[in-house]
C-alpha cells in the first residue's frame, strides 16, 4: 500500500515534466505559429481555391452520380 501510494505521488509530481517531454520538436506549436498570410498567392490557393475546387468536384461527381441511376 505504501508502495503504491508512493508511486503515485511520485507519477503526480513528475506528469509536467512528462507532459513537456512529450511535445515533438519539428512540429509547428501555438507558440511558433503564425497566421494564415492572405498576401501570399501560394497561401490562397493551397487553403482557399484548392478546397473550393474539391468541394465543388465532390458536388458535381455526386449530382452525376445521382442522375445516372
Amino acid at each position: 500500500m505504501l508502495l503504491k501510494r508512493t508511486l503515485f505521488l511520485l507519477i503526480i509530481a513528475l506528469s509536467p515534466l512528462l507532459s513537456l517531454a512529450q511535445i515533438p520538436k519539428d512540429v509547428p506549436h501555438p507558440s511558433n505559429n503564425t497566421p494564415l498570410d492572405l498576401s501570399d498567392p501560394a497561401d490562397i490557393i493551397i487553403y482557399i481555391a484548392l478546397p473550393l475546387l474539391a468541394g465543388v468536384f465532390v458536388w458535381i461527381w455526386l449530382r452525376r452520380k445521382k442522375n445516372s441511376k
